[in-house]
């Protein structure tokens, strides 16, 4: 059942949001059409962190059973409605991703995430043979099955920011860094920049790993670096793809699985995205390291073999380009999303790692009624802060 995390509805006021990345800017849309007077802060810029460097998957198709996956598939239906009113108009496109099974050992992990994507009603359907021949022509030969998960889509996240951002309502403050939170008497009332304090009758925390400067707590979440690969256009001899396909080595990796020779601290899946340009992403790696700024040899070169090995024609391309980002993990793979204990007008939407993208604007919807203090539309009891009784660091 939806839950409800205040005892009465709020009468809107001024809040502050901290973090411009998706989730942070879909709040701020939602809570300024509630009637709130809404002001973004950021150290940076609009999705200069984890959003400007995600692949763009709004998918169900890698998520784990249980709450994320239902989640997320609330959260690709929340995307079709936003597109379908003219929020999102343009920004999403629907498209099924193929998971690709190439090995005998895959074949179990295949089987098993399509029965469990069943379970939740996403529509699937199993290839073999000539169907996965006619259907996924880009694929080795030596791909055993693969499934088509269907209805998932695909949105740039800095281009879902932008556009939230040009629909307007609210005031976003660039290179602000937030310094604390000025506390009395069980509440919030304002949050310390640099230059002083500002009022605030709501605050919500949701600048992924700098989330963390404002709880208590420690080793909750740590950073996750993953490092992505651009291909130049492809040619008329290079076979059109139909959707991304996703190596089952990918569902693996999101349990941080080792891969290959690389350190434990870093594992590899794949997915071969086809882009609107013509061009092709590659990813990614999972690596317990927060060194955005670089990308290795090693990575990359076993992130194009084994994309390679999956589809023999993306050998005829260029390497045009190769980025990293880090993600915000939390201890247990699950999003902190609900009030924070310690103050009675503090809400956290943090630690989305991969899934920032596909959730980001179903969770600012949801923030939204959380702190306008209304029943949730979708049941997050399990993302809760309480879980790990988190609560305010010390007041500024």
């Amino acid at each position: 059942m939806p839950q409800s995390t205040s005892v009465s509805p709020r009468s809107p006021g001024s809040v502050a949001i901290i973090g411009a990345g998706i989730v942070g800017m879909s709040a701020a849309h939602f809570l300024s059409r509630a009637g709130w007077r809404v002001t973004v802060y950021d150290s940076g810029v609009v999705a200069s962190g984890a959003t400007g460097s995600a692949d763009g998957a709004v998918s169900v198709a890698s998520k784990k059973p249980g709450p994320l996956m239902t989640l997320a598939v609330a959260a690709v239906r929340f995307y079709e409605h936003l597109a379908e009113t003219g929020v999102l108009v343009d920004e999403f496109i629907s498209r099924s991703t193929f998971m690709i099974a190439s090995q005998s050992d895959e074949l179990d992990v295949l089987e098993s995430q399509s029965a469990q994507l069943e379970a939740a009603g996403v529509p699937v359907r199993l290839l073999k043979g000539q169907s996965l021949a006619e259907t996924v022509g880009a694929a080795a030969p030596s791909a055993l099955a693969a499934v088509e998960v269907q209805g998932e889509g695909h949105a740039v996240g800095y281009r879902v920011v932008e556009r939230l951002r040009r629909l307007g309502g609210f005031t976003i403050r660039r290179h602000c860094r937030i310094v604390g939170l000025r506390q009395s008497g069980g509440s919030v009332s304002g949050v310390v920049t640099e230059q002083g304090v500002e009022p605030a009758d709501a605050v919500l925390l949701a600048a992924g790993l700098g989330s963390m400067d404002f709880l208590a707590g420690s080793g909750l979440i740590r950073p996750r670096k993953g490092q992505l690969i651009v291909t130049d256009r492809a040619g008329r001899d290079t076979p059109r793809f139909p959707g991304p396909l996703m190596s089952c080595r990918y569902l693996v990796s999101k349990g941080s699985h080792p891969a290959g020779k690389l350190p434990e601290s870093r594992s590899l899946g794949l997915v071969v995205d086809p882009l609107r340009t013509g061009q092709f992403l590659i990813g990614g790696s999972r690596e317990d390291r927060d060194d955005k700024d670089t990308a290795d040899a090693d990575t990359v070169a076993s992130l194009l073999r084994d994309a390679v090995a999956l589809s023999p024609s993306l050998a005829r391309l260029r390497v045009i380009r190769v980025f990293a980002g880090v993600r915000a993990a939390t201890r247990d793979g699950m999003p902190i999303v609900g009030r924070v204990g310690g103050a009675d007008n503090v809400w956290v939407a943090t630690g989305f790692e991969g899934d920032g993208i596909c959730l980001g604007p179903l969770m600012g919807h949801l923030c939204q009624q959380m702190i306008c203090g209304r029943p949730a539309d979708q049941d997050i009891s399990a993302l809760g802060a309480d879980r790990f009784g988190l609560k305010l660091a010390d007041a500024a």
